[in-house]
């Protein structure tokens, strides 16, 4: 099997994680902590699709021009950007980060598709074509899969690991944890007040784990580029079609 398929099946399987991992954990951030509206989650969250279409169009007159590896690179190094900038978010921000990082991070995406599937598959004799399409969608998915995975279990427990040490100095004996610091409807000594508290407590916790998600995110797809010294660039024929149709379905 070849080194190209190889390297290009692992990125693909990074690429899975990635994109949807992001998408399994972005709504729910803007629903349960930002109180966001069904139809407002989907429209902030547009923008990603958009980069990714753009990408495809503008990397398609490419493919033949520049070595692949360097626009996956790029891809790559985008999406890295914009991992770095969703682990910056927080709960008092606007909607203009949501929407830059996520055409930021679809546009990376978008470039990294058609080059990846052209490199990983020119170099597999045509009648294995079919099986190394195959095996290519199916770690894309498996990778999707097992980010979900992850990173829900994570942020499950990075929430409890957070909230536990939040509340460490909310205690009564605490100068701070009393008023006029801690204003109505928060108090230690109602238990309306104490369930306000927790509940403010757990939403603070739970942000700070999805910061947490995305940089874990970012450092998979910055652990992933060294995988592009292992792909060569080979122009001994025309890219496979199924290589673009396969990407084009995807995305």
């Amino acid at each position: 099997m070849s080194a190209n398929f190889v390297a290009g099946t692992v990125l693909m399987f990074c690429g899975g994680l990635i994109m949807t991992g992001t998408l399994a954990l972005l709504p729910t951030m803007l629903q349960n902590l930002m109180n966001y509206p069904v139809m407002t989650t989907g429209l902030v969250t547009v923008p990603r699709g958009i980069g990714s279409m753009a990408a495809m169009f503008l990397v398609a007159p490419l493919i033949n021009r520049i070595d692949n590896r360097l626009i996956i690179g790029f891809g790559f190094l985008l999406t890295a950007g914009s991992m770095w900038q969703m682990s910056g978010f927080s709960l008092q921000m606007g909607m203009a980060p949501v929407v830059i990082s996520g055409l930021l991070q679809g546009f990376g995406l978008g470039c990294t598709q058609v080059p990846l599937n052209i490199i990983a598959l020119s170099t597999l004799p045509r009648h294995i074509l079919t099986q190394g399409t195959a095996i290519r969608s199916l770690m894309r998915n498996l990778g999707g899969s097992v980010g979900i995975s992850i990173l829900v279990a994570t942020l499950a427990e990075n929430t409890q690991a957070v909230h536990s040490r939040l509340v460490e100095g909310l205690r009564p004996d605490n100068p701070l944890a009393q008023a006029p610091y801690l204003a109505a409807p928060f108090s230690l000594s109602t238990p309306s007040g104490m369930a306000a508290l927790n509940t403010e407590v757990t939403r603070q916790a739970a942000m700070v784990a999805y910061v947490d998600d995305f940089k874990l995110l970012m450092l998979i797809a910055l652990a992933a580029m060294p995988l592009l010294l292992l792909l060569r660039e080979t122009r001994r024929r025309p890219p496979p079609a199924a290589a673009i149709e396969t990407a084009a379905a995807d995305d």
